[in-house]
């Protein structure tokens, strides 16, 4: 299945699938949101711990059928395809960090900060309650400005997901599009490239459409994939 417009390109397809099929420095930015190994909270019968995922995925570590991306193989892909001197965020939590981190500096990337997204609401875990996520901020070569040097290194935006008609969450992890157009606006011009990998629900995509952004990127899951071509759809260009 394939969304092909113009200015946004979108495939239900494995992200390395695409991705080995890409130019290398083809790429102007890259916002991404890869699945996220867990902590297997969801065994817990103990429910003042806060268990995540009390399902047979969550017994693995898992919060969807897809999780299992190594990060070593995306990763060198994310780094080959993006042009020089351009800005890469991949979003991630603490089970993930180093890991992560290592893989992205091993590749080749420039390691410049963590950002941090404050969610604005805590999710109960064993130890410290869960607030944020981190932010890998990572370039290809030279140094780059961002376009606004005045945004924080915390982004405090609220957590806030689509929902059906029934009031579930579309996507159990959504981040906000407002997120996304951020790091968009601050690492990219009008008319860029931008890839994401890990499409989710859509809002890299969707903060590409509001910013004049063009955009290519995958999502492995059908039911997300319809969704984020749904959302897009329900988008006017600008």
């Amino acid at each position: 299945m394939i969304m092909d417009k113009e200015n946004y390109k979108l495939y239900n397809i494995d992200c390395i699938e695409l991705m080995k099929k890409m130019k290398s420095d083809s790429i102007d930015l890259i916002v991404t949101d890869p699945p996220y190994k867990t902590t297997k909270r969801g065994i817990s019968k103990n429910t003042n711990t806060g268990g995540l995922v009390r399902s047979e995925l969550g017994k693995q570590g898992k919060i969807f059928e897809h999780n299992n991306v190594p990060i070593k193989e995306f990763v060198p892909e994310l780094y080959r395809v993006l042009k020089e001197g351009s800005h890469c965020y991949i979003m991630t939590n603490h089970v993930n960090l180093q890991e992560m981190l290592n893989t992205c500096t091993e590749s080749g990337f420039h390691f410049i900060k963590c950002l941090i997204w404050d969610k604005g609401n805590k999710i109960m875990g064993q130890c410290y309650m869960s607030q944020f996520e981190y932010i890998l901020f990572l370039r290809k070569g030279k140094h780059k400005k961002i376009n606004n040097c005045g945004t924080s290194d915390i982004l405090s935006i609220p957590n806030k997901k689509a929902k059906d008609e029934n009031g579930k969450n579309l996507h159990d992890t959504e981040k906000p599009v407002e997120l996304a157009r951020i790091l968009i606006e601050n690492s990219s011009n009008e008319g860029d490239l931008v890839l994401d990998p890990f499409v989710g629900i859509g809002f890299v995509p969707i903060a590409c459409k509001l910013t004049n952004r063009r955009f290519i990127g995958t999502e492995i899951d059908k039911k997300y994939f319809d969704i984020t071509v749904n959302r897009l759809n329900n988008i006017k260009d600008r």
